[in-house]
């Protein structure tokens, strides 16, 4: 592209603010470097937007790139997408506008980002169409997609007077497929759709992933953790007239659930840091300042077969720490960026101090589910989540088959993710993949038999994209299927104060039938205790009162509880899981509010009796880590 022409834009658009020629950048003509940093308007409270945008700017990023996560905007295709409250990405590129600083936007439609299905919606993976792909099924999905989004983004584009400086073409295409007719129509899908500002492609620097990702004519970024000096080489001798540009530097990195907690020394990353801005390299600094994966949103990897969930945190080790804490790399970053003058935020927000308030048992596990669940869906097999448009929290699958007298095999031939098996109300165990095999005794009679179906998260990367959640197999008594079942689904990140409020009174319910002489009042095992008594064990729901003065940030951990989910005065906090390495949940200061906050908890295994508030985050033991491309 020669210097002043416009970067994909259509015919008659003004020229985009950036330009290049002679392997360098330009702003309107003015020689100029990219220093941006990731930060997603989805993954910090909006009343923290202006803050975080701050404290990046005090980094010394002139720009802030953020992806647009298409469910995020749009969980259900009945309804149209949503661009209010914490949807609201165009008030969240004006406030960084306001900041002085550029956007980079990456609309994707796939967005990768350790998001619940990498951003593409589970009703349209659930289809069967080809994903990321020029198939005509999914192209159609994402125009109408496009034609809600990209009208809104090109409005606020740096040639109509807003911050918008560039817009990535997809995402890291190169790693997942070839389809070049479907780059072209994603980058024609932007273009006739208004944007005219810079267009360029992000993929991993490898000759298979830059013949997979790039196009002719449009700027090809680079994603990298580290060897940049390789990565400049290999891209100067793909690209020889285009400047280098680090779409993602991955400073820290994300952990899973059962893993250890990822960080990456301060040393490591700004030697890599200054490598990529040396002889006039831009960067994307990945991430910036990460956020939280709130309420049931964080992804997962697949590895061998093996499903890897994300934690509910998503710190990745930042410069701006997850509370906003600035950190010993975002000084050291800062000084390697040639940052100026003072840091105007402060060094930490403000936090509750450290305190212990008691967990009262309100509702056993099942009778709280069914208490707010919708209506089943009745069919001779399991109902898989999709069938039931349901993208994530919990199905409850209920059958009455007749078991012989006797021990028998109970196996659950593909279960997605984690199924809790219970008979005539007494629990069984757990199902998984690699472990679908349990026992069940009969007396020749029919049982209830009722299988609790747990989604752990969406892959969000490779070849798993899109997979399937639920019991996708059949369930197996011995060697006969058990058909006919109830499919109810339990959505967990739709609910609301009052449908919180109704599965905490399910106890009290059981326990005034209970007390009535009603023995039919909910299964035996799965009733619980009654409404303020504390169960030993076996999961359900608890409630604390939190007394605040002023609202502060805070960190929630359950010490004694094994693994369940947290709301705060109705918001889905997030998961938690006692095999780490996440051990508190960031509780962001406006979910509080003066006086008392209800603390709810459904714990799915073992019910802790007190809920800790932390003044610092607990993230797990810590193991150095880079990724590398060989």
């Amino acid at each position: 592209m020669k210097a002043g022409v416009k970067a994909g834009g259509p015919a008659g658009s003004a020229t985009s603010a950036l330009t290049w020629r002679g392997r360098r950048l330009h702003r309107h003509g003015v020689p100029h470097r990219i220093l941006s940093g990731g930060l997603h308007y989805f993954r910090v409270h909006p009343d923290l937007w202006r803050d975080r945008i701050r404290r990046l700017a005090d980094l010394g990023l002139n720009t802030i790139d953020t992806y647009v996560a298409w469910n995020f905007h749009q969980p259900r295709e009945d309804a149209a997408p949503r661009f209010d409250g914490w949807r609201d990405v165009e008030r969240f590129i004006r406030l960084v506008g306001e900041e002085g600083l550029d956007v980079v936007v990456r609309p994707g439609p796939y967005i990768c980002a350790e998001w619940s299905n990498g951003g593409l919606p589970s009703w349209l993976t659930a289809r069967d169409v080809a994903l990321r792909s020029s198939d005509p099924a999914f192209t159609a999905a994402v125009g109408r997609w496009f034609d809600e989004l990209i009208p809104r983004l090109a409005a606020l584009q740096a040639g109509a007077g807003g911050p918008v400086v560039a817009v990535q073409i997809e995402n890291e295409f190169g790693s997942y497929g070839d389809d070049q007719a479907y780059l072209r129509w994603n980058r024609e899908a932007l273009t006739s759709r208004g944007i005219g500002e810079l267009l360029f492609t992000a993929d991993g620097p490898t000759e298979l992933m830059l013949d997979g990702g790039t196009l002719p004519g449009t700027l090809a970024a680079v994603t990298l953790g580290s060897k940049p000096a390789a990565a400049r080489r290999l891209q100067a001798a793909r690209r020889p007239d285009e400047p280098f540009v680090v779409a993602e530097f991955w400073n820290g990195w994300f952990d899973h659930w059962g893993e250890r907690h990822h960080v990456r020394g301060v040393d490591s990353a700004v030697r890599t840091l200054e490598g990529i801005i040396a002889d006039g390299g831009s960067v994307s600094v990945y991430m910036a300042h990460g956020g939280t994966n709130f309420g049931l949103w964080a992804g997962a990897n697949e590895h061998e077969g093996r499903l890897q969930p994300t934690v509910t945190s998503y710190d990745s080790d930042a410069p701006v720490a997850e509370d906003g804490s600035l950190t010993p790399k975002f000084h050291a970053m800062r000084a390697a960026l040639g940052a100026r003058g003072p840091v105007r935020v402060s060094e930490r927000p403000p936090v509750l101090p450290p305190a212990r308030v008691p967990l009262v048992r309100r509702a056993g596990l099942l009778p709280g589910l069914r208490a707010v669940s919708a209506p089943a869906t009745v069919e001779p097999r399991p109902a898989s989540f999709e069938r039931l448009g349901l993208d994530a929290g919990m199905v409850l699958h209920t059958a009455h088959p007749r078991v012989p007298e006797g021990e028998h095999r109970l196996t659950l031939i593909d279960v997605r993710d984690r199924a809790m098996v219970y008979c005539d109300g007494t629990f069984l165990g757990v199902a998984a993949p690699g472990l679908p095999e349990l026992s069940v005794r009969g007396t020749g009679a029919v049982v209830r038999l009722e299988i609790l179906v747990e989604s752990l998260g969406r892959v969000n990367y490779g070849p798993g994209l899109g997979r399937h959640k639920g019991l996708l197999g059949p369930v197996l008594i011995d060697r006969r299927i058990v058909q006919g079942w109830e499919s109810t689904p339990i959505a967990l990140q739709e609910w609301t104060p009052a449908d919180l409020a109704t599965a905490t009174a399910a106890g009290e319910a059981a326990a005034e039938d209970l007390a009535a002489g009603d023995s039919t009042a909910g299964d035996s095992a799965a009733a619980g205790p009654a409404a303020g008594e504390l169960a030993p064990a076996g999961g359900g729901f608890a409630e604390a009162i939190v007394r605040v003065g002023t609202p502060a940030d805070t960190f929630l951990a359950l010490p004694g509880s094994g693994r369940g989910l947290v709301w705060v005065n109705g918001f889905l906090l997030g998961r938690y899981w006692d095999i780490g390495p996440q051990v508190t949940l960031y509780c962001p200061a406006p979910l509080l509010r003066e006086g008392d906050n209800v603390v709810t908890v459904l714990e799915l295994e073992r019910p802790g009796a007190v809920l800790e508030l932390r003044d610092r985050p607990e993230l797990g033991p810590p193991e150095e880590y880079v990724e590398e491309f060989d």
